[in-house]
């Protein structure tokens, strides 16, 4: 195939007038699809449906200690869902605490404590001059939302194929005591879908911090989210890690259930150190007298142990599989060769990204839209909405249905083919 930058302007011009004759007919269907959420589908949803049967009036609402989860108690969480969340995530069920069913609430608590506490009796953060994070980019932009509510500095740090870039992660913590935190999606990262190496783990775990207080936000959310039995990315686990470092402290992992059952009603979880919990009992003891534990209980019920968790996976797999098989190979045929951007191929998670030209991503999504399909906002992936190159989109395939998504990702192409033709020409004009 003949790449745009290959072509003549004459070429170009007889391009750009067959591709602004089918955007055309696509804005005069009066589309609306939306690519903008990783939302479950309903066909997902569907899934955990038989979650509602395994408790009645007449269920047997006792744990496996005796604990009656219909009353006050447990601050901690049930011991049988410690254990079914652990195995999920690789981790000591003394480890644990469960939630309620979203990790972004306990990040937000954890950020809040943090402003207003400290962290294991250090100074709290709002009583310095300044206090930064480091933002692998593009990443999750409620992630970002969270530091910039409460005043924190962001710092950009490139994600490479193996994670961010660890040489400016380790020089930037090491100078720098004002940087408390990192935020971090390590498998199947939200938006690419990169998965961190096993070196920029181990060197994550040896990191050191200038900052006593500084802690790895370590948000695993897609940690059993393959698309395929065989072909899986592989995460080593970031506590033993840090405990064979001995930096035991380093680290809050984060994970839950609310794209493996229901998101408004799943469970969530943080593991971390013996002494980092204790830290956090503190705070939640005068938060709450305990999580909902009869959701806990039906999570325990309905999936029995992390094996159920993983055939129940593979229903979710069935199901986006098709989606982003469909989106790649549309990419492949129709965008492959032309030289204007490139895109990822994830083995899990919730994502592709695509890489426009330089300066071309807001103009794709606006387009886009005027044709009736709603993305992400170009710049979301990055902190406070700013995108230095203007290059990143996030396309989230899960909600639509198939035939819809087919139909979006087609006008996706046809914007990115006219919007980087545009750019070329004006290139070309100023030359």
């Amino acid at each position: 195939m003949k790449s745009y930058q290959e072509m003549s302007r004459e070429e170009l011009l007889r391009e750009k007038e067959a591709l602004e004759a089918e955007y055309k007919k696509y804005q005069n269907r009066g589309l609306k699809l939306d690519m903008s959420r990783g939302k479950p589908s309903q066909e997902q949803l569907d899934l955990s449906m038989g979650m509602m049967d395994v408790l009645s009036p007449y269920s047997d609402l006792a744990c496996e200690d005796g604990t009656d989860c219909r009353n006050y108690g447990v601050l901690d969480g049930i011991h049988e869902a410690k254990v079914l969340i652990g195995d999920m995530m690789e981790c000591n069920p003394d480890n644990i605490i469960i939630y309620g069913n979203s990790s972004l609430n306990i990040m937000y608590d954890t950020i809040s404590r943090s402003m207003t506490h400290g962290v294991m009796g250090s100074t709290p953060w709002c009583k310095l001059d300044k206090v930064k994070f480091l933002c692998p980019v593009p990443g999750y932009d409620r992630h970002f939302a969270i530091t910039e509510y409460f005043g924190i500095e962001m710092i950009n740090v490139p994600m490479l194929s193996t994670g961010p870039d660890m040489d400016m992660v380790e020089k930037l913590v090491s100078e720098d005591e004002a940087i408390k935190g990192i935020w971090c999606v390590p498998k199947y990262s939200n938006p690419q879908g990169i998965t961190y190496s096993d070196e920029t783990v181990r060197r994550f775990a040896r990191l050191k911090p200038a900052a006593k207080d500084f802690r790895i936000y370590w948000d695993n959310a897609y940690c059993v989210h393959h698309l395929y039995d065989l072909d899986q990315d592989h995460l080593i686990e970031i506590l033993a890690e840090c405990k064979r470092a001995g930096n035991p402290d380093l680290v809050y992992k984060f994970s839950s259930t609310s794209k493996i059952s229901f998101p408004g009603s799943g469970v969530a979880a943080i593991a971390t150190s013996a002494n980092n919990l204790e830290d956090i009992k503190k705070q939640l003891k005068i938060q709450t007298i305990g999580h909902d534990k009869v959701n806990q209980l039906r999570h325990v019920r309905f999936f029995k142990d992390v094996h159920g968790i993983t055939e129940h996976m593979r229903k979710h797999a069935a199901s986006l599989r098709p989606k982003f098989e469909m989106i790649l190979d549309t990419f492949g045929e129709e965008l492959d060769g032309l030289g204007v951007g490139k895109w990822y191929s994830p083995k899990g998670g919730y994502f592709i990204t695509y890489e426009t030209l330089e300066g071309c991503a807001k103009k794709v999504v606006k387009k886009a839209m005027k044709a009736g399909v709603v993305m992400t906002p170009a710049g979301a992936p990055f902190p406070y909405g700013k995108d230095p190159e203007d290059s990143v989109i996030r396309i989230s395939p899960s909600f639509p249905e198939l035939e819809d998504l087919t139909l979006a990702t087609r006008i996706f192409v046809v914007c990115v083919k006219l919007v980087s033709i545009e750019k070329i020409l004006e290139e070309r004009g100023n030359e």
